[in-house]
This record gives structure tokens, C-alpha cells and sequence, in this order.
């Protein structure tokens, strides 16, 4: 085992940590605040940014929704770049912190943004940014990852840099209390499939590692059974892990996946999936597709997690014990949002897959474009 690990965003967690925000971002930065439709000025949240930077020069971008354009993003770059803005806070949820650190990104780049995403412009500075987190999913709050769109070649690209991890990260789990249920399931899906894909590896004997992300799954597999009874501790319970799930530590050190997300983004640029929802499309089908080499892991998630016992079809049984945890969240694991041409679908999707360059996939690489077919043969409807 050998890694290097450091997290440098600072966690305001808890109730009324929003009120925090006048002394995380100096006074005398002119502030770009992102945000999405409009929900946080429903909600409170909006009216608790404006008071905490009552003292700040500051300006407002909205509009930026799920699974964040370019088309959009680059008029918040625009307005940066114009106003000079030295700071850009999100507020939202992954999706709008994904596209402010795109922004951050962007303003300082001479050049087309979208070159960012497809890596032809290695970000090496970027403005600094902070986050207020109104939906936990993604752990976008405290790593270096983005995610971002073009719709019009319906891609979905990701890229990682340094330069846009947040400095801080705001989480009150009071925001959640006005979320549609809808967003709530996704959240919970997402951290779990982002646990799994750094744990249904291979055993590298990081018993650290592993045991965390067996208690955040216990955590997630606990919160999903019991999601119609939500209070403040379930809430709370719920923002925390899935930042946990994605803020580097579970993932230090051992073999990771992702494969479930680079097949789940395809799906959702072609036929607008939830990303979440994505996820549960895929991950079932690719299992079961690279079983004999997620076998011993799957058998430790099958005792560790759902406490099932030994038997010479652990493994399958595990692979079935997940796809029944999505069915009882009311989440799919087939696509149907396609238009009933299932042939056509999976033709899309691995030529989508090749052009991106993903003809290769998974910990140990060996999810090529044909295995990734046989996935999607499975996974579609």
C-alpha cells in the first residue's frame, strides 16, 4: 500500500454553519454566487448567503441545473472575467459545484473551456472557491473532480485538478428538509455507488480502507431502509457520509473502478438519466458481467454489509441483494428512457464510449468496448 493523501477543504458542518460564511471569504474579494433555479430562494438558504456577505462586493449567476452545460457555465465565465471576480461561491448541489469549478477553471483560460474537460488544457491555476452544500451526493464539496456537459454533442466529460478543489465547504443539513424525495434517493444512491466503486475491487489488504467503506454502505444501506422516517440525525447522517464517500480517503491507497460512471455518463447525455439513476442502470449488469474477478470482494460486502451467509453463490447473491436495496428506493435497473430500440441504444452508447476513449475500462482495465457492450446488452431494456 503506498499513497498520497491530503484533503485541504475546511468542513462548517452542521446547523447554522451557512452564518459562517462572512469570515471564510475575505472582505474585500468581489464574489461571483452561482447557484441553480431558483430553490435556495424558496427555502432560506438564499437569504442566509445574503446576510452572511452583507460586507462583500458581490454578484449572482443562475440557472446553472443538473448535469451542468457548457452553454450555460461559459456565460458564468464570461461575467467573471468581466467583473474581475477574485472568488465564486456555489451554492446548489454537485451539479452546480461541479460547474463552478469549471468556472473557476475556465475564467482563467484564454482559450475554449470545453478544452478543459477533454484535456487538452492542463489547469494549473484557477480562481478559488467555496462551496454551500444543498444536497448531498456527490462529495464535489471537498474533492477535485468536476463533472460538465455539452449538450450540443450530447457529451459528458470529467476532469480533475488541484487547482478547483474548494477551500471550504459549507454543510447544514437543514437545507434538506425542503428537497424533493426524488433528489433524495439520488443522493443516497450516489455515495453508494461512489463507495463501491473504491471497494468491489480487489483486496489490497487496507483494512483501513475497507472497513470504512463498509460502514459507510451500512450507514447509506441503514438511512435507505429507513427513508420515510427522516429527522435532523437521518439528514445529518446522510450529508456527511455521502461526503465522506468521495473526499479521497476510502479511495487512498487501493484499486478503484469507475467504470459504472463512465458507461452512467453516456446514458445520461444521450437520454437524460439521473446520474444517480445511471449509476443503478449500469452497476448491476457490469457486476455480474466482472464477477469472477469482483468475487471475493463482493463476498465481503455480501457478510460485511448485508450480513448474509456464506454459500458457494455469495457473490450473486450480494449483486442481488444491491439491485433489490435500488427496487426498494423505487429506482431502476434497466434503461427504458431510450426509444424502445434496444440494438440502437447499445450501438450509441459504445460508440459514444470509443470516441471518448474509453475502450478500456475498470481496476484492472479489462472492460474493453466489448465487454461494455455486454454490460449494456444487459442493462437495457
Amino acid at each position: 500500500m503506498k499513497f498520497s493523501y491530503v484533503n485541504p477543504t475546511k468542513i462548517q458542518f452542521g446547523q447554522g454553519q451557512i452564518a459562517s460564511l462572512s469570515a471564510l471569504i475575505p472582505a474585500d474579494q468581489t464574489v461571483l454566487v452561482v447557484y441553480g433555479g431558483g430553490s435556495i430562494k424558496k427555502n432560506g438558504v438564499y437569504d442566509q448567503v445574503v446576510t452572511a456577505l452583507a460586507d462583500h462586493n458581490w454578484i449572482e449567476f443562475s440557472g446553472v441545473g443538473a448535469n451542468p452545460t457548457i452553454e450555460v457555465l461559459d456565460k458564468a465565465v464570461a461575467v467573471a472575467k468581466e467583473q474581475s471576480v477574485d472568488f465564486i461561491l456555489g451554492v446548489g448541489g454537485g451539479s452546480v459545484i461541479d460547474g463552478v469549478k469549471y468556472i473557476a477553471a475556465a475564467a482563467t483560460y484564454e482559450g475554449e473551456g470545453w478544452d478543459i474537460p477533454q484535456g487538452k488544457h492542463k489547469v494549473q491555476t484557477a480562481l478559488p472557491l467555496g462551496a454551500v452544500l444543498t444536497l448531498p451526493a456527490t462529495g464535489s464539496e471537498s474533492n477535485a473532480g468536476s463533472v460538465v456537459s455539452k449538450a450540443a454533442t450530447q457529451e459528458k466529460l470529467a476532469f480533475m485538478t488541484p487547482a478547483v478543489q474548494p477551500k471550504f465547504a459549507i454543510m447544514d443539513p437543514d437545507v434538506m428538509k425542503t428537497l424533493p424525495q426524488r433528489q433524495l434517493v439520488n443522493g443516497l444512491v450516489d455515495a453508494w455507488v461512489h463507495t463501491c466503486e473504491q471497494y468491489l475491487t480487489f483486496d489490497a489488504g487496507a483494512l483501513v480502507q475497507d472497513g470504512y467503506a463498509e460502514a459507510l454502505l451500512k450507514a447509506l444501506k441503514t438511512l435507505g431502509d429507513n427513508f420515510a422516517n427522516q429527522d435532523d440525525a437521518w439528514r445529518a447522517n446522510l450529508m456527511w457520509s455521502a461526503n465522506q464517500a468521495l473526499n479521497g480517503l476510502i479511495g487512498a491507497g487501493v484499486a478503484q473502478d469507475w467504470a459504472t460512471h463512465m458507461i452512467g455518463h453516456e446514458l445520461t447525455a444521450l437520454y437524460g438519466v439521473d446520474h444517480a439513476r445511471s449509476l443503478a442502470i449500469v452497476q448491476p449488469s457490469l457486476l455480474r458481467n466482472q464477477l469472477d474477478v469482483k468475487k471475493a470482494k463482493l463476498e465481503k460486502m455480501g457478510k460485511n454489509v448485508f450480513g448474509l451467509a456464506e454459500s458457494d453463490d455469495l457473490a450473486e447473491r450480494t449483486i442481488a441483494a444491491i439491485e433489490a436495496f435500488y427496487h426498494s428506493l423505487d429506482v431502476a435497473t434497466q434503461l427504458t428512457e431510450h426509444d424502445g430500440d434496444k440494438a440502437k441504444a447499445v450501438d450509441t452508447v459504445v460508440a459514444q464510449l470509443e470516441a471518448h476513449g474509453m475502450k478500456v475500462l475498470g481496476e484492472n482495465q479489462a472492460i474493453t468496448l466489448t465487454k461494455s457492450r455486454e454490460i449494456l446488452e444487459q442493462a437495457v431494456a
